[in-house]
C-alpha cells in the first residue's frame, strides 16, 4: 500500500479506525482480532484507536488490549503503528470530556499498559475540555512527551485556533476530525488546507460517513457512477477521493467485519482519472484544500 507520514512515522494511506470493535454490539474479541488481522495483511501499517472505545467506564481500555492481542498473536507488533488517545471518561456509556492534567496522565500510563508498550507513537488529545483551558491539556501532553512515554503529540476535534495554541506548546504531529464528502466542516473551517500548508497529518475519522452516515456515501449517484466505471463500491470512492484532496490526508474508515478492512484498504489502490475528478468536484465542491 502507498504510504503517507506522520511527522517523521511513515504509514499507509488509508489506516484502521479500530472503535466498531469495541461499542455496544460489537464482535468478539476472537472475531476482532481476525478483523484487525485482514487489515493488517491487506496492508494497513496504522490503527487508530482510544482508551475510551469500550462500553463504559469499567470496559476502559478494550479496544486496546484487542489492538494489542491482535498484534502479538499475528506478529506484527513493532511493524504497525498504533495511535491513542485520552481525554474522555465512559460514565454510565457516555461520553464525557475530561482535559484535566492528572486525568491524561492516568490515561496515558493505563493505554500504555494496555497496549503494552514502553512509549506511544502518537498519542492525540480527544476533544477539548470546555472546563480545563486547552492550553493546560496540551501541556500534559508535552509533559508526557518529554518524559518518554509518548512520542508524538496529536490532537483531536479541534478548530484552526486551537491547532495554532497547541503549536505554541508542543509539536503537533497530527489532527484528527471528522471528515467525508457529506460532513465537510474540516474542509469549511478549513481545518484541513491548515494542516496541508504546515505539513501536519489530518486523519480522517468517519470517511465513509461512520455508523449512521455510510447510508448517504452507499446511495449518492456520483459515487456509485465513478465507482462502476472503476469496478469498485462508492465507499472506496470516497476514500480515493479524500486521499486525493491533499497529500497530509490519511483516512481511518472502521470496520468491525473483514470483508470491510479488506475492501478500505483495496481503496488506496483505486487511482482517479480527470473525468472521475471533474464529477467528483461538481459533487463536492467542498471538498478540497
Amino acid at each position: 500500500m502507498k504510504t503517507r507520514r506522520i511527522a517523521d512515522l511513515e504509514v499507509s494511506c488509508i489506516g484502521l479506525g479500530g472503535m466498531p470493535l469495541s461499542l455496544e454490539g460489537r464482535p468478539t474479541d476472537d472475531d476482532g482480532v481476525r478483523v484487525i488481522a485482514a487489515a493488517i495483511d491487506a496492508g494497513m501499517t496504522l490503527i487508530d484507536t482510544a482508551d475510551v472505545y469500550c462500553i463504559g467506564d469499567d470496559d476502559i481500555g478494550h479496544n486496546e488490549q484487542l489492538i494489542a492481542r491482535a498484534l502479538r498473536e499475528h506478529g506484527a507488533a513493532g511493524h504497525v503503528t498504533v495511535a491513542t488517545k485520552g481525554g474522555l471518561r465512559r460514565p454510565g456509556g457516555a461520553w464525557v470530556t475530561d482535559g484535566r492534567p492528572e486525568h491524561l496522565r492516568r490515561a496515558c500510563e493505563a493505554s500504555l499498559r494496555a497496549l503494552d508498550v514502553d512509549a506511544i507513537e502518537l498519542y492525540q488529545l480527544h476533544a477539548p475540555d470546555d472546563d480545563v483551558p486547552f492550553a493546560d491539556s496540551v501541556g500534559a501532553l508535552a509533559e508526557l512527551q518529554r518524559e518518554g512515554k509518548i512520542k508524538r503529540v496529536g490532537l483531536s476535534n479541534v478548530s484552526v485556533a486551537e491547532i495554532e495554541e497547541a503549536r505554541a506548546i508542543v509539536e503537533v504531529a497530527g489532527v484528527q476530525n471528522r471528515c467525508n464528502p457529506m460532513d465537510t466542516a474540516a474542509f469549511d473551517d478549513g481545518v484541513v488546507t491548515h494542516c496541508a500548508g504546515r505539513g501536519i497529518a489530518f486523519l480522517a475519522h468517519s470517511p465513509v460517513g461512520g455508523h449512521h452516515g455510510h447510508v448517504r456515501i452507499d446511495t449518492n449517484p456520483v459515487l456509485e457512477q465513478v465507482g462502476t466505471r472503476h469496478g469498485v463500491s462508492p465507499y472506496q470512492v470516497c476514500l480515493a477521493l479524500l486521499l486525493d484532496v491533499a497529500e497530509v490526508m490519511i483516512p481511518i474508515p472502521g470496520a468491525s467485519k473483514i470483508a470491510s478492512a479488506q475492501s478500505s484498504a483495496a481503496a488506496a489502490a483505486l487511482e482517479l482519472n480527470a473525468d472521475d475528478r471533474a464529477e467528483l468536484a461538481r459533487e463536492f465542491p467542498a471538498v478540497r484544500t
